[in-house]
């Protein structure tokens, strides 16, 4: 399946774009009103945007699902699994990013220039300690929910965290 597919997600739009008007209102010259909302206010963002009901699950693959360090890219098929199961389960929009760095503070940095687009942060099979300083680290940085699937999703059904992602999010 994930051969024949290649892989399990994709983008898809929520509009029509079919005509010139269509066109001027999605991209150019449309665009500059949500912008400047935006722009007035950042919080404005979650009502013009995706951010509002999107997460990034973010990986450095070095402790994938009991295979250990097989690599950022090698993890990805998890990524997009749990993309799957927070958009099926919770209505939620997830972006598998691969990271490949094992520094701790890059990763940091990284994920927090990356933070504006995303409502959440949802950390992926990365080896501890290293997981425990980043996800402490994003908390204090960031001022969107952060959290260490493995820590603290193991224990509770996909379908109550992706809603309590969700409302996280939207509460905010």
């Amino acid at each position: 399946m994930h051969r024949e597919y290649n892989g399990k997600l994709e983008i898809s739009a929520k509009v029509d774009l079919k005509t010139k008007e269509d066109l001027s209102l999605i991209y150019t010259p449309g665009v500059a009103e949500p912008c400047k909302e935006i722009y007035k206010d950042k919080n404005n963002a979650y009502l013009y945007t995706i951010k509002g009901t999107t997460v990034a699950i973010i990986t450095n693959g070095t402790a994938v699902l009991g295979l250990g360090n097989i690599s950022p890219i090698a993890g990805l098929p998890v990524l997009e699994g749990k993309a799957l199961l927070l958009k099926e389960f919770g209505d939620v929009n997830a972006f598998p990013i691969c990271l490949d760095s094992n520094d701790p503070d890059e990763i940091v940095k990284t994920i927090q220039m990356i933070s504006p687009g995303f409502g959440g942060i949802h950390l992926e099979d990365i080896k501890a300690p290293e997981c425990f300083y980043i996800e402490n680290q994003l908390k204090e940085k960031l001022d969107i929910p952060v959290y260490y699937d493995d820590q603290h999703g193991t224990g509770v059904p996909p379908t109550k965290r992706a809603k309590h992602t969700l409302s996280k999010i939207r509460h905010e």
